[in-house]
């Protein structure tokens, strides 16, 4: 599916912060939707997330800071081929450039399996890598459907490039119950009533952390905009309190967000996923910028 990109398309920056030759941040949309297994939609996630972006206020509160002056850039879209391993090689081969030319990169979906591609390119850059999955659904299958790609098994192929916490998990086959490591598995209940979850799932990573978001991992009532939505998830604050405690302790070097299915009579979840990643950014900018 084609998106529409335009100039300097996430935030409706001014095009002084948005040339690709000076921004530190390069947003890549994936609008790719070829395994999802109930709700059709999330190849237009990133239109939708970019459409809202253009209502944000561009000075972040809790952070005293405009990310957007370090250089937002929207780059093209990854024409994703149908089948999903040659979409994963196609969104590998553009994240690796981004990552090779210095930027920090922030994939947009479509659905969970693009997130394999741009873990692929980030461990090709990072030593010491692992990998932080916000996620309602374990996704540890082998294969689903016929597929070792299917968006059920994203996390099957990512352990096969380095390791992974899970935070916000609620929903799992038995089947996954054999490769599960406690250790590493923060389920939605613990994280809601656990007060040391995130010092636990700190120990549990790298230095160097790229963060997945499934979207479904927050509540539906503030999140219904999923292919897969899941009753008891995160609050806003929930999540971003835990991200904001691996900004402090680690180095964040790329992040994706995954599974917005857009719907036209409700745009707030949209808007909530572009607020996500940029306060995400003023986050990581911010702490950069102190060290």
């Amino acid at each position: 599916m084609n998106i529409k990109i335009e100039p300097g398309a996430y935030g409706a920056l001014p095009e002084e912060f948005c040339r690709y030759g000076t921004a530190s941040v390069a947003i890549l949309p994936v609008p790719y939707d070829g395994t999802s297994t109930w709700m059709k939609g999330a190849d237009r996630g990133p239109q939708a997330l970019l459409e809202a972006s253009a209502n944000l206020e561009l000075y972040d509160i809790e952070t005293d800071s405009e990310v957007f002056k370090h250089g937002i850039v929207t780059v093209d879209p990854v024409l994703c081929p149908e089948e999903p391993d040659a979409m994963v090689a196609a969104v590998y081969e553009r994240a690796r450039r981004i990552l090779k030319d210095g930027k920090f990169i922030v994939g947009i979906g479509g659905e969970h399996t693009i997130s394999v591609g741009l873990v692929q390119a980030a461990a090709t850059r990072f030593s010491d890598l692992s990998i932080l999955q916000f996620d309602a659904h374990a996704d540890t299958r082998d294969e689903y459907e016929g597929s070792r790609y299917n968006h059920a098994c994203v996390m099957s192929r990512i352990g096969e490039i380095c390791p992974y916490v899970q935070a916000g998990i609620r929903s799992m086959d038995s089947s996954e119950l054999k490769t599960l490591n406690r250790d590493r598995t923060f389920f939605a209940h613990e994280i809601l009533k656990g007060p040391d979850v995130t010092s636990r799932a700190l120990k549990a990573l790298t230095k160097n952390v790229y963060v997945t978001i499934d979207l479904d991992v927050l509540d539906p009532s503030i999140m219904p905009s999923t292919g897969t939505p899941e009753p008891g998830g995160l609050d806003w604050y929930t999540l971003l309190g835990f991200i904001e405690s691996v900004v402090m302790e680690k180095n964040i070097v790329g992040i994706d967000i995954t599974e917005l299915l857009p719907n036209p009579a409700n745009r707030g979840p949209d808007f909530l996923a572009a607020k996500l990643v940029y306060r995400v950014l003023s986050m990581i900018f911010v702490e950069r910028k102190g060290n």
